[in-house]
């Protein structure tokens, strides 16, 4: 008996599978997710916009120009990329960690 027993109890429709299980939490966690937004992409984006990075930002806007016109270059962006983002790193680390709780 203990075998029909176990029959019955593996049987497809009495397993619940882990899927079935997650999916309501997921789509609470969905919909959770959607209302909060990142400080940190926020904050980016103002010093991005800020004139602390405008000077940093034209140059790497010019570069990525010129390297883009030409077909065969070897020139990179990478130092006018690195000195925007240590730019806009620098304007972030002053105003993040007043808006973490």
């Amino acid at each position: 008996m203990g075998s029909l027993m176990m029959r019955c109890m593996l049987h497809p429709t009495n397993v619940v599978t882990d899927q079935e299980e997650e999916a309501p939490a997921e789509e609470e966690e969905e919909e959770e997710e959607e209302d909060m937004v990142d400080p940190l992409e926020t904050i980016r984006a103002k010093c991005e916009a800020s004139e602390h990075c405008a000077h940093t930002r034209e140059r790497l806007e010019a570069c990525t120009a010129r390297v883009g016109s030409r077909s065969h270059t070897e020139e990179e962006c990478t130092e006018e990329l690195f000195d925007f983002l240590h730019a806009r790193d620098h304007c972030v680390a002053h105003k993040l960690f007043h808006n973490v709780k």
